[in-house]
Parts: C-alpha cells; structure tokens; sequence
C-alpha cells in the first residue's frame, strides 16, 4: 500500500510501478462511500473488447432485429389498447 498527499489542485501520484503493471493512462474513479476505488480503464476501450462478444454472434440480421423488436412492441401496444377497450 502507498500513501500520497492530494494536492490543492485535487491530483495525486499513482506510482509509476503501479502505472506500468496496469498498463493504461487513465483510471475510472469510484467512490464506494467508505473508500475511493481506481479501476484501470483501458487506453482503448473499443479495441480491448473486440473479440469478447464473439460468442454472442446469431445467425439474425440487424434489419431482422429490429423488425422482431417493432413487432413485438406493436403487440404489447395493441394488448395495452385492448385492456383499455379501446381497440
């Protein structure tokens, strides 16, 4: 564990032995209301997560999904209309 003062401008060190094992140059900042958490965010977020939803590919189309989400919305729509009677 380290310890660093905060300066007047808000900023502290984080060490550069802790930098370099994180790899990254920037940190999310979470306060957990008895503690401040920093979580290392990656430099390129787009590009850490390539890859990672690979598994969750399906054989539907965009078009597809999107087709089956609005008909689905239309069903809940008419079935609300029809609650109310007003279909």
């Amino acid at each position: 564990m380290w310890r660093h003062r905060i300066t007047g401008a808000g900023q502290v060190s984080i060490p550069a032995e802790v930098r370099h094992r994180w790899g990254t140059s920037t940190v999310a900042i979470e306060d957990e209301g008895d503690r401040i958490v920093l979580r290392p965010v990656p430099d390129d977020p787009i590009a850490a997560l390539r890859g990672s939803l690979a598994d969750l590919r399906t054989d539907v189309t965009a078009t597809e999904a999107v087709r089956a989400a609005r008909d689905e919305e239309i069903e809940i729509e008419e079935e609300k209309w029809k609650r109310l009677g007003w279909a």
